[in-house]
């Protein structure tokens, strides 16, 4: 087993959302949760090589097996493109559900293309997002459920203030998100044009609050239908920001990536 370290989208160097990379690794589903729960890192992503010379990655929290976190894929494309003689660009799929991810190696650095994909149909009741977020919460928009393979709740705030003073019941987020097959909460308010913070809630221990969160960005420029610049990671003091370029054929999701020491 080969473990790789990694820092991404960091909105300076040595900063970013952690991941391990695990290669050649033949486990369980269950051997590799266990591994996932006993290394506490954000995420980890087994890539897995097929016989046919595909590629193939396995995404889990600390909690649970994931659809997709693109984090952790910006960091196997570190792994496998950033490496002398590689490739500039590769075409990869997930575990859990087959979707196909394009990796592309670019001078402005890593980027992961992927399409939306078809959200859960849910009806949030007015009540809800307060009932969530542990507090009275008045949005700025209705609430949404938009997905580019980890489908999220999408809840607009009004500033930076509300945003960051959030401390939401993660433990209700996680029972509710269940039962809809959602992956979790992203709050997010406007900064700027085309600019957006924004905080994902899907873990179920505060401490591993995201400072990054691919998947959300990538809904909400899905959502929005355009490209924007979202920064994260204020409250995990991680600060992080996300490049997403939108656009007809494809959702671009892209940042910085570091190894760790």
């Amino acid at each position: 087993m080969i473990v790789h370290s990694l820092k991404c989208f960091g909105a300076a160097p040595g900063g970013g959302n952690a991941a391990l990379v695990v290669e050649n690794d033949h486990g369980t589903q269950a051997q590799r949760q266990a591994f996932a729960r006993a290394r506490q890192v954000s995420a980890c992503v087994f890539l897995d090589r097929q016989a046919d010379g595909s590629i193939v990655l396995d995404y889990f929290y600390p909690h649970t097996r994931s659809p997709l976190c693109l984090h952790a894929t910006l960091a196997a494309a570190h792994v496998l493109l950033a490496a002398p003689g590689a490739p500039a660009a590769l075409t990869i799929t997930t575990a859990m559900r087959g979707q196909a991810l394009q990796l592309v190696r670019r001078a402005e650095g890593l980027f992961i293309g992927l399409a939306p994909q078809p959200a859960p149909a849910v009806l949030v009741e007015k009540y809800v997002p307060s009932e969530l977020m542990g507090q009275h919460m008045h949005l700025l928009s209705p609430p949404v459920v938009a997905s580019v393979g980890s489908p999220k709740l999408l809840l607009e705030v009004a500033d930076r203030t509300t945003l960051r003073a959030l401390r939401p019941n993660l433990e209700l987020i996680a029972d509710w998100s269940a039962l809809h097959k959602v992956n979790g909460c992203y709050a997010y308010c406007r900064t700027g044009e085309h600019e957006y913070e924004g905080r994902n809630f899907n873990h179920l221990d505060p401490a591993l609050e995201d400072s990054a969160t691919g998947v959300a960005a990538g809904a909400l420029a899905a959502h929005l239908q355009q490209s924007l610049h979202l920064r994260q990671g204020h409250v995990t003091q991680q600060p992080c920001l996300i490049d997403v370029q939108y656009g007809a054929q494809a959702i671009w999701v892209g940042g910085m990536v570091q190894r760790s020491t």
